[in-house]
Parts: C-alpha cells; sequence; structure tokens
C-alpha cells in the first residue's frame, strides 16, 4: 500500500513543458512547509534512483540492473544484538545496484539518494550549499560500505534540485572500481535458491586506510573477500524478497529473508500490506501479471495502482526457484509490453525484470461524477 501511494501523491507535482522537458507544476512548487522536506527526500530518491539505473544500463546494456535497500542487504552480517535486527546509528548507504546476467560474477554499485528545493542560480550562489552539503553528507555515507577491500566498489552520490531553473536537476558524484563477486552455481549449496546463514562481520575499525596515514583504521561496513559469495546470495535473496513483496507476495516473501531481515512480519497478517497476498491479476497487451492492487482518492478522485510481476516469473519466486528466475528473467528482458501498447490504463510501467506499475483512474467515474477519466 505505501508503494502504491509512493507512485500516485506527486501524479499532479509534474507535467511536461513546451519543450517536453518534465517540470513541477503550480502546485508541486508550493507543498505545505512542513510537506516539503518529505517531498524533496522522496522525489530525490526516486530521480536519483533513476538517473543511477539509467547510468548503469549504458555501461552494461546487456546485463539487467537491479536495485536493493542497503539495510536489507547489511543486516545479514552486521544486525546488532541490542536492539536487535537493526544497524543502529552507524552511516551506511542508500541502496545497492546490482548488474547481472546469468553465468556471470555480478558488479555492484553503491548509491546514495537526497533532493532539495534550493534553486541555483550561479555557482556562488547561497542557495546552491544545500546540494553541496548533501553531495558531501551522501559520499560520507557510501564510503563507510566497501565489499572485498577498500574503495574496491564504485559508488554513486547523487543529489536533485526540484527548482532550479534548468528545471529538474540531479547531481552526480561518482568513484570507480571494478569489483565483481562470485559467479555462482545454478543449484546446490551455494545458489541463491539455499537460505543464507547468518554473519557477525567486524564493523570497529575494520578498514586500514593507505600507509601515508600511518596504521589508522575506521569503523566501515566491510564485506570480507572470503564471505563474497555468501554476499552475492544475499543481495540475490534480497532482490527476489522484493520482487514478491511489490506482487504482494506476503508468506512468500519470508523464504528470501532471515529473522534480522524481517521475516517474521511477512508472516503475519495484521498489516494491510501482508493481508494483500497476490490478490489480484491484470493482462496487458496479452501478458498475464498477478499482484496486488489499492484504490486511493486524489484530491476526490478515485484512483486505482496495481503492481505485480508476470505470472510465470511468479510462479518461479514463490516456488523458491532464485536462480531459475533470474535465468528466465534475463532470457525474457526484451519481451514486455510498452505503455503504449495498453489502451485501459493511464500512466504504466514495465521494467526488464518482469514487474510492472500501473495507475488508472476507477472506471465510470466521469458519467456519475461529471470528471473526465482522461
Amino acid at each position: 500500500m505505501a508503494e502504491h501511494w509512493q507512485g500516485l501523491k506527486y501524479c499532479r507535482a509534474f507535467a511536461a513543458d513546451r519543450h517536453g522537458s518534465l517540470r513541477l507544476t503550480d502546485e508541486g512548487k508550493a507543498p505545505e512547509l512542513s510537506y516539503r522536506a518529505m517531498q524533496a527526500r522522496e522525489l530525490g530518491r526516486a530521480f536519483g534512483l533513476a538517473v543511477a539505473e539509467r547510468a548503469l544500463r549504458e555501461r552494461y546494456p546487456d546485463h539487467l540492473i537491479s536495485i536493493v535497500d542497503a539495510e536489507t542487504v547489511l543486516l545479514p552480517g552486521f544486525a546488532r544484538p541490542k536492539p536487535a535486527g537493526t544497524l543502529g546509528a552507524r552511516p551506511r548507504p542508500d541502496f545497492l545496484l546490482e548488474a547481472w546476467r546469468p553465468g556471470e560474477g555480478s558488479r555492484i554499485f553503491v548509491v546514495t539518494v537526497n533532493g532539495n528545493h534550493q534553486a541555483v542560480r550561479e555557482k556562488t550562489s547561497p542557495s546552491s550549499r544545500t546540494t553541496y552539503r548533501q553531495l558531501a553528507r551522501g559520499n560520507e555515507r557510501v564510503q563507510r560500505f566497501h565489499v572485498g577491500q577498500r574503495s574496491a566498489t564504485p559508488t554513486l552520490t547523487t543529489s536533485t534540485e526540484f527548482l532550479a531553473t534548468a528545471g529538474v536537476t540531479v547531481h552526480v558524484l561518482h568513484t570507480g572500481g571494478g569489483l565483481e563477486l562470485p559467479v555462482r552455481p545454478v543449484s546446490g549449496a551455494d545458489s541463491a535458491d539455499v537460505a543464507i546463514g547468518r554473519r557477525a562481520l567486524r564493523y570497529v575499525d575494520s578498514v586500514a586506510l593507505p600507509a601515508e596515514r600511518g596504521a589508522e583504521r575506521h569503523n566501515a561496513f566491510l564485506i570480507p573477500e572470503k564471505e563474497l559469495s555468501w554476499f552475492g546470495r544475499v543481495v540475490a535473496r534480497a532482490h527476489a524478497a522484493g520482487q514478491l513483496a511489490l506482487a504482494g507476495g506476503g508468506g512468500t516473501v519470508g523464504r528470501y529473508l532471515i529473522d534480522e531481515q524481517g521475516r517474521k512480519h511477512f508472516s503475519e497478517t495484521a498489516y494491510a500490506g501482508t493481508a494483500s497476498v497476490h490478490d489480484a491479476k491484470a493482462c496487458f497487451a496479452g501478458e498475464r501479471y498477478v499482484g496486488t492492487d489499492q484504490v486511493f482518492r486524489i484530491n476526490g478522485t478515485r484512483v486505482e495502482a496495481f503492481s505485480g510481476v508476470a505470472a510465470d516469473l511468479y510462479d518461479l519466486l514463490a516456488e523458491g526457484k532464485a536462480e531459475e528466475y533470474r535465468r528466465r528473467t534475463y532470457e525474457r528482458r526484451h519481451d514486455w509490453p510498452e505503455p503504449d501498447d495498453v489502451d485501459d490504463w493511464g500512466a504504466t510501467s514495465f521494467r526488464p525484470d518482469g514487474t510492472v506499475l500501473a495507475i488508472r483512474v476507477v472506471p465510470g467515474q466521469g458519467s456519475r461524477e461529471g470528471r473526465s477519466p482522461g
């Protein structure tokens, strides 16, 4: 439900200008003051991830790009005993992006995302300081996470300005790196089909700094080289859980998680999100999807949101076949409908991984309430 609302509540905040560029509408420019920080934070996350994903798709055109929450993949190795199931206030990145294809080692990219409403008029303008501060803080957080060895993992730090004179502007800092995770077998103990075990990895003084700085060490989330195979499975299973959650997977989500990641949450029905268990189906341009849907009111108009996964891919995930799911997803990456192929919905988004998010005005409102469903 939260994912659907996130996808809907800013629909009226954006529109294309006469040049076809995306800009904030008057409504988007004038949120309540108490709401502005939330809008910048949530939209900064969306635009930052969109830019990061597009950059990786251009760099790795024959790979699929998966987005996973950084906290979810860190908890199995660094969860604190008290309070249980948390990472505490330790600085960390927001997301990991994985570029992968079957039979090869995945490449991991560390990402932080921020947003603000400060307009940049000139390079020395005080209003640009917010962006600089966000980039600096984001860079500090990505530097607290290392896979294999210090600075081997490429990073992307973004800050999005929504009132810039040039329209919506995403600023990006990046660092290089050539890390590649080990290739996983398609079955057996080292595959993503098998549940992961808990690790107690070192955080305090875990990373040695360059020799010119003496024997100094600093605190960071470091995945040791001997744990790279395990970490690759953690990332793949976290992504599988996210795909099922998008489709309202309910209890099936928990099979890919451990207790520290919140497995118990998905075994209960006390929350609206977990009570909706892939209870909706939709067909787009002949392709069947299973998922979940919700109806919301936006300025008095009832709007339906549907999110789901292609039916054959969902079945593989629900059965615990994560490796076969990845193989099948890669084979079908060019098979999905295009938004122009769908006539009975409004905005639709079909991703190469077989997921869809679609919204529309609930049919019949135009004639009853005097509104156009367009």
